[in-house]
């Protein structure tokens, strides 16, 4: 059964937490606390925290109220995601923000306890995404020689704003076609069928830049590292990231990264430094930030060495520590808290 909304998992729930149970008692591991990531996970930590009587670390990527107000949808609403993540903020032990302003947005809009809440962002494996030769990573994605490339990778869905970057595109089409001489931008993720797929390329073909935008289709994370190497610079317009793993990874990689300036991305690319940070939805500002990455191959290169460095911070090896002190947190306060776990 094909799954298109993410919410229809928590049908899974209940058997998913069964299997969690039988793993265990197969293997007789016994499990100190849990570590959980995204709604859906919290689900099942909730009962493994009612069953096993052990403490819950909660982190979620995104936040669905965040979603629901980027998205336009009624003030008023508050969907099952949101309730749902409301109740994990309860009861959970402890719980980690990405950045600064994730943390604001758990107190704000979902009323969180300041002092269960600490900050760490999400890790990299900066030896699996480092940086590849870029000539035969060039090759490998099937640049020509002379051809230059620019990257998006993520779920084509509206919030990640790829027809920012398809009428950015345009703009460079009119006001300096020939910067776009030999230039492939590459749009991985989204497979046949995709209604935002099929929308996208409708839309580069009315804005007659279809010859310059390709849609690749989702590529194993594997590959990732490969097109990150190739391309000049990896472009993430979205309209909100509670932090931007993508533009983490091709850091790493030693990639320049031009982004919105939001959310996440706001804290972890450094504009002028590691790649461009610009204003959502400008495809104008986009476009001139494309042009000077694809214009400056000495800029490029001085960009993606400094966020290559910068990206060395978030490697597991340093983050890891981090949410091993959060989980310690958490044990500490199950064993003096009254009435807890």
């Amino acid at each position: 059964m094909a799954i298109k909304d993410p919410n229809e998992l928590q049908a899974f729930v209940p058997e998913f937490v069964k299997g969690v149970y039988k793993f265990e008692m197969l293997h007789n591991a016994g499990y100190d606390g849990v570590y959980s990531h995204y709604w859906l996970s919290g689900l099942v930590a909730e009962k493994l925290r009612e069953a096993w009587r052990i403490p819950v670390v909660q982190m979620f990527h995104t936040l669905g109220a965040m979603k629901n107000r980027i998205s336009n949808e009624p003030a008023h609403k508050v969907d099952t995601r949101t309730l749902h993540e409301m109740d994990i903020m309860r009861w959970s032990d402890r719980l980690i923000a990405a950045t600064q302003a994730e943390y604001a947005q758990m107190l704000w809009l979902y009323r969180a306890d300041r002092r269960k809440v600490s900050i760490v962002p999400p890790g990299v494996d900066a030896g699996r995404f480092a940086p590849q030769p870029r000539e035969a990573a060039r090759g490998a994605v099937g640049l020509a020689a002379g051809e230059k490339m620019l990257l998006f990778v993520g779920r084509l869905e509206p919030l990640k704003a790829v027809d920012s970057i398809i009428r950015a595109v345009r703009v460079m089409a009119t006001v300096a076609p020939d910067d776009l001489a030999g230039v492939r931008v590459m749009i991985v993720g989204g497979e046949v069928g995709n209604p935002e797929r099929a929308r996208l390329m409708a839309l580069a073909e009315s804005l007659g830049v279809s010859q310059w935008v390709e849609f690749v289709g989702a590529k194993d994370h594997s590959q990732l590292p490969t097109y990150y190497s190739a391309a000049e610079a990896l472009l993430m317009p979205s309209d909100y990231e509670s932090f931007g793993m993508v533009a983490l990874e091709a850091m790493a990689a030693g990639t320049p990264v031009i982004a919105s300036n939001v959310g996440g991305l706001a804290y972890l690319v450094r504009d002028g430094e590691t790649g461009y940070l610009v204003p959502v939805r400008d495809e104008v500002a986009l476009a001139a930030r494309m042009r000077d990455i694809l214009s400056d191959g000495a800029l490029r290169e001085r960009m993606g060495q400094a966020a290559h460095e910068r990206a060395q911070l978030y490697d597991w090896s340093c983050v890891a520590e981090q949410v091993l002190g959060v989980l310690g947190l958490a044990r500490e306060g199950a064993r003096t808290t009254p009435g807890s776990v």
